[in-house]
Formats: C-alpha cells, structure tokens, sequence
C-alpha cells in the first residue's frame, strides 16, 4: 500500500486549502483513514479520521467546525478540507491508513495503530 499526500503550501490566516492523499496497492474498504499533523518541535498530533465503508468521521477538538475529512471510492483518495485556517495549523500534514478500521474513537486517534503513512505535505499559515 502506497499513500501520497499533496495540496500543501502557504495561505494566510482565514484561508483555506484542501489535502488530497492518494492510495495505491491494496483494497480499502475495510481500512480507517486517518490525518495527522505535526509542527516543529511537538508531537505527532491527531487531525481527522474516516472510516472507508460508511464514511463515519471523526475530528480532534482543534479542527472541529473548521476541517472536514471526506473520501472518493473511484479515485482511491481521501480529502481533508481545512477552512478558516490559523497560524497554529502550521504542521506537516500526514495521511496513514488504518487496515484493521474498528469503530473505536480511542484508538483510531492513536498513530500507533497504522500501518501505513504517506510522506507529508507542509502547511504553513501566516499570520
């Protein structure tokens, strides 16, 4: 399984822009997807999951409201919306994939439990 991460760039505070990560290589209708950020300094950080069958959605507290996380069957690709952007935003942002995909809030917040990560794409937002 191959997850590629793009969209990320600059925008200033009150922007938006929209992740995209590809997967490749495996069959994900039983897979948890999951963002995850992580800024200079700090730990890896919960953003967003999606669970593939059903669509059900789950967002860390910080981006509630501001982010949405959503997926394309045909295209194999998962979404991350992310609106009203502010400077603590500021992250590399990371897709992982999730083969287990239980519904447990818990745990699908935990990086731990994925078993495969794209390679980042940088969010900077200025102030």
């Amino acid at each position: 399984v191959q997850l590629q991460a793009s969209g990320g760039g600059l925008v200033q505070a009150g922007g938006s822009l929209r992740l995209s990560c590809a997967a490749s290589g495996g069959t994900f209708r039983s897979y948890a997807m999951g963002w995850f950020r992580q800024a200079p300094g700090k730990e890896r950080e919960f953003v967003a999951a999606i669970w593939w069958s059903g669509g059900y959605k789950y967002y860390a507290d910080s981006v509630k409201g501001r982010f949405t996380i959503s997926r394309d069957g045909a295209k194999n690709t998962v979404y991350l919306q992310m609106n009203s952007l502010k400077p603590e935003d500021t992250a590399v942002y990371h897709c992982a994939a999730d083969r287990e995909g239980s519904y447990n809030t818990m745990r699908i917040r935990t990086s731990g439990v994925y078993d495969y990560w794209g390679q980042g794409t940088q969010v900077t937002v200025s102030s």
